[in-house]
């Protein structure tokens, strides 16, 4: 596979993604072969996962030229595991091998107490499922082993979207134990691989600070929710799906809270009638679905979020805190403070920042792999 030179500048700057531009011959790659890549001097820059179809045409894998065999498989992921050892003690659910960030491009595993998870997002990651799985079992011997390819970045790939037990017993639902909270996830049908671990650690956050009169807004099964109501007098909690709100009424009993109350509703429009009724809340959460999928969307996400905390900023009590949340990767931090701050100003609040957050250190963040930082998450006080 012979490299452009922008294709090696962008290795140099330590990027894992080569674009299709900047592949000058891919003659004779098989789609999701494992390919030698090669500048137009033929000098060696490694080792990289080929895609026939994506504009992502290689995702490096490694930069010398060691067998990429069962063997490499298992060392990364054992490097991974070994990495969660560490840093995601105290919960039974979280990402085991966060794709590009352990090494290991386009492969998703997400464990939810003795089940795993698993989605493989490009051809090679797709050709090099049954070794994967069979590595899966043999490390971690889970319950199940399922699949969740039912996701559309994959028709990039041309892969058809499929699900399903890849090994062990049939398995939907999975209690785990998140920090001392009991959720259920539904692990077949849930969003993502389940639900929305990436915001694991800003929900043990959040009970710091939140108090008294709690609004969780796109609360999907009630992560902070449940989070929250063990220091709260009450907690509101809304979600446009029915659903979601089935299984978080589900998780409500397997904790015993009586202080949540699950409203299906358009959050907009929740919060937009609660301050014309005057009502006034202690904590607010805010955590959308993401807002601009595409680069093209930015100015109107900007728009989205800066009227979203207006309205929150609105109905917060003088002390109050809000919790407010961007899954855009698209919408940097940057970006993000701004439009924060222009709703504070145009709300006459002033507001403090306590934390600047991200996803959950699961999630690994490669310093020169920019996509691999999506989330943002802030925490703020209204003086």
């Amino acid at each position: 596979m012979t490299l452009s030179a922008h294709g090696v500048d962008r290795l140099l700057a330590g990027h894992l993604w080569v674009y299709r531009s900047d592949v000058a011959d891919a003659s004779g790659a098989e789609p999701g072969a494992i390919v030698g890549l090669y500048d137009r001097r033929r000098r060696f820059w490694g080792q990289a996962l080929y895609s026939s179809t994506s504009q992502i045409a290689l995702r490096l894998l490694t930069r010398d030229n060691r067998p990429l065999d069962r063997q490499f498989l298992a060392e990364r992921i054992a490097a991974a595991a070994a990495y969660r050892d560490q840093i995601a003690r105290g919960s039974e659910a979280y990402r085991l091998v966060a794709a590009e960030g352990d090494g290991l491009p386009s492969l998703i595993v997400d464990r939810y107490g003795d089940c795993l998870v698993v989605q493989t997002l490009s051809q090679g990651m797709d050709r090099l499922k049954p070794a994967i799985v069979d590595i899966l079992q043999e490390r971690f011997s889970p319950r199940a082993i399922v699949e969740r390819n039912d996701v559309a970045v994959r028709a990039l790939e041309e892969l058809p979207e499929q699900k399903g037990v890849l090994a062990g017993e049939a398995v939907s639902e999975v209690v785990v134990d998140e920090h001392g909270v009991r959720i259920a996830y539904d692990v077949l049908n849930g969003q993502k691989t389940g639900g929305f671990l990436d915001q694991r650690e800003n929900r043990c956050a959040a009970r710091d600070y939140g108090r008294g009169q709690v609004l969780d807004c796109f609360t999907y099964t009630g992560g902070f929710a449940l989070n929250l109501a063990a220091r709260a007098e009450s907690v509101l909690a809304i979600d446009t799906s029915a659903d979601a709100l089935r299984l978080a009424r589900r998780n409500q009993e397997l904790n015993g809270w009586s202080n949540i109350e699950w409203r299906e509703a358009n959050c907009f429009d929740f919060l937009k009638a609660a301050d014309h009724d005057a009502q006034r809340y202690d904590t607010v959460v805010l955590d959308p679905p993401p807002f601009a999928r595409q680069k093209s969307n930015l100015a109107s996400a900007l728009r989205g979020y800066k009227e979203l905390n207006l309205r929150a900023l609105k109905i917060l009590n003088p002390g109050g805190f809000l919790i407010t949340c961007s899954c855009s990767f698209h919408v940097g931090e940057s970006d993000f403070l701004g439009a924060v701050a222009s709703a504070a100003l145009d709300a006459h609040r002033a507001v403090q920042v306590v934390e600047r957050r991200t996803q959950a250190r699961d999630h690994v963040i490669l310093l020169t792999v920019p996509e691999t930082h999506y989330l943002k998450c802030l925490i703020l006080r209204v003086v």
